[in-house]
């Protein structure tokens, strides 16, 4: 049986191979540089692409948190299924080259879609979310499609004898991935949330620098064409695998107790496969041990765009009074650690594990990987439990939420039927008590409270709608305690913004404008509807009634919180009391580097092992598809 060196060396000789010049004097082939620099624009286009997307279906495309996920993980198994079909075309059709070029136009058609469907004016919303699948779709089957070719197509630059400069061509190439991953986690959120267009954050634009970059990668690929050394389609060898495992099988069960025995349940196949390649299917099958865990690694190491972004958009991402970290540019921690990792592990880590006579095997290495993302979600979930704690929980299903104003003269108590909530006295114009679950018991509900102000009663009835957060604002009139209801914003913002409205106690309307944004607070009591206003600090904001103008001090309205402002005072001044309804994002964006930190030493040792030890256990014609 001929060796893999001597079948490869075949391979070269039939197929259409040219002598690559080699880069300084070394055994490492110019050819590669081509391929590291697509490498490097592809992954710009397509973590440049992904990292916003979580963001773009909440914000853009008004898709509730769980929905996004859902989408946002469906394509990424997408994108990690398409590579069984960009393999099996590669092999048994168009050969490594030209299936990475006919589907990198795909991939860049992919991309142009997308980016036309968020334009908005080009249709409603349902040509938007048409025109996204479209384009998601196209990507998945462009980047999935070379994603086992490329790599595998790099390795086959290198002769068989240089081994070691392979293996270290495959962390060069795991370096230039995240090298353009960086750059685009950190460029693109910039592109959606700094660049204005279209009245709002450019997503247009977020997703039109990757297209080009993605065509710049095409434009790379193709100027090393006459370089690199191309070997031809193999056939379809996950067929014949298929094949000679359900014939082997078959013959197994079909075989009785006096027949001889097998040595290897696949040596059933022998009749009619030759023993090369049901030795070959045995050595894929020993690597495909490697890969159960794959799923689950992955699963978990996704949670970084949707997840663990959504986390973000929840946490206080201030440095200093300046610089506001994205929540979308979280993810760039990852890429960078991992170019600062690589070089770690591979002179310092593993050297110094050999010196203390570890024998660290890929499988050992895996598995330590695995152990890290493992701890990586055990740090996630300390944040989320300190995160939730700023956050306000919906009512369920025959409850409403409610929490109540004082603005009379004097402290009130409250008395709801059939519940003994707001037992103790509401002081006046004090911070107001948590909210309130209210029972309702059905959909709708009136209740006829009562109010008791220095020994007097008075009635308040109103109608509570299930699954709404309310303000009851009592205050003072000529004749006694008078109950206004106002539906309350609890949601915390997605665009790390924070919402603000006012109350105006003052007998004349109220114009304020905040920022970019303008509010009308109607006389006597009236309530301004909740407005999204940028997080910063506020002072000398423009505040004008119909006899005055002023000049208003809001202080900092921070990330996610959700503030009332009582304006109040005689005529000739203003008086601001501002209320906290929904906690600010008090967790620090820092609490979140140590989970990056153990899931990126987890790749580490998960993937780069896994790459290069699938690479070299198998036979060339099996590389696509394991790597």
């Amino acid at each position: 049986m001929e060796t893999r060196k001597e079948h490869e060396l075949k391979i070269h000789e039939n197929g259409k191979t040219s002598k690559s010049p080699k880069l300084c004097g070394t055994n490492y082939p110019v050819s590669i540089s081509f391929i590291v620099v697509n490498e490097f624009c592809e992954r710009f286009s397509y973590y440049g692409m992904k990292a916003v997307l979580t963001l773009y279906f909440i914000n853009y495309l008004h898709w509730d948190p769980n929905l996004s996920t859902a989408v946002y993980h469906a394509f990424s198994s997408l994108c990690y299924f398409t590579p069984v079909l960009g393999a099996l075309i590669a092999d048994s059709w168009l050969g490594k080259f030209k299936t990475i070029v006919y589907l990198s136009v795909v991939y860049v058609l992919g991309h142009i879609v997308k980016s036309v469907g968020a334009i908005p004016s080009v249709g409603d919303s349902t040509i938007h979310i048409v025109l996204s699948m479209v384009g998601l779709i196209l990507i998945a089957f462009g980047t999935g499609g070379i994603k086992p070719c490329v790599a595998a197509f790099g390795g086959d630059q290198f002769d068989e004898e240089h081994t070691n400069e392979r293996r270290k061509f495959f962390s060069i190439f795991y370096m230039s991935i995240n090298g353009g991953s960086v750059l685009s986690t950190l460029i693109t959120p910039i592109l959606r949330g700094d660049v204005q267009c279209f009245g709002g954050d450019c997503y247009a634009l977020a997703f039109g620098v990757p297209a080009i970059l993605m065509v710049v990668a095409l434009v790379v690929f193709i100027s090393g064409s006459g370089m690199y050394k191309k070997s031809p389609p193999e056939g379809n060898i996950l067929l014949d695998v298929c094949k000679c495992m359900g014939l082997a099988i078959k013959n197994r069960w079909k075989s009785s107790k006096y027949d001889p025995k097998k040595k290897h349940w696949l040596d059933w196949a022998e009749d009619k496969y030759p023993r090369r390649l049901i030795h070959e299917i045995k050595m894929v099958l020993r690597v495909l041990v490697l890969y159960i865990p794959l799923p689950m690694f992955w699963a978990l190491f996704d949670q970084q765009g949707s997840r663990w972004t959504l986390q973000a958009t929840r946490m206080n991402m201030a440095f200093g009074s300046t610089f506001v970290l994205k929540p979308d540019q979280m993810q760039m921690l990852n890429a960078l650690l991992i170019l600062v990792f690589v070089p770690i592990f591979d002179m310092v880590v593993y050297p110094l594990i050999g010196l203390c006579r570890i024998n660290l095997t890929p499988l050992k290495k895996m598995a330590v990987g695995m152990i890290f993302a493992a701890l990586a979600f055990g740090s996630a979930t300390l944040v989320e439990v300190n995160v939730t704690k700023t956050v306000v929980e919906p009512a369920p299903q025959g409850q409403c939420l409610l929490q109540v104003y004082n603005l009379a003269v004097s402290d009130v108590k409250l008395n709801i039927p059939g519940s003994n909530l707001f037992s103790q006295p509401i002081k006046s114009y004090e911070d107001p008590p948590a909210y309130q679950h209210i029972q309702l018991g059905g959909h709708n509900k009136t209740i006829n409270m009562a109010v008791t102000q220095n020994e007097i009663l008075y009635q308040c009835v109103q109608t509570f709608t299930e699954q709404k957060a309310y303000t009851l604002v009592l205050h003072s009139n000529g004749s006694g305690i008078v109950c206004k209801l106002a539906t309350d914003n609890i949601h915390k913002s997605e665009k790390m913004e924070a919402y603000l409205r006012f109350i105006n106690t003052r007998s004349e309307a109220v114009n304020i404008t905040v920022g970019a944004v303008d509010f009308y607070v109607p006389a006597d009591y009236g309530i301004s509807p909740h407005n999204n206003v940028e997080r910063k600090e506020y002072t000398n904001d423009k505040c004008t009634t119909g006899s005055q103008d002023f000049l208003i001090t809001l202080g900092l309205l921070d990330f996610g919180a959700s503030y009332t402002v009582i304006l109040k005072g005689d005529p000739g001044e203003i008086i601001l009391q501002k209320m906290e309804d929904v906690k600010a994002n008090n967790v620090h964006i820092a609490w979140q580097i140590p989970q990056y930190v153990l899931i990126t030493a987890g790749e580490v040792m998960f993937s780069i092992t896994g790459l290069e030890f699938s690479y070299s256990q198998v036979y060339v014609q099996y590389r696509p598809q394991l790597t």
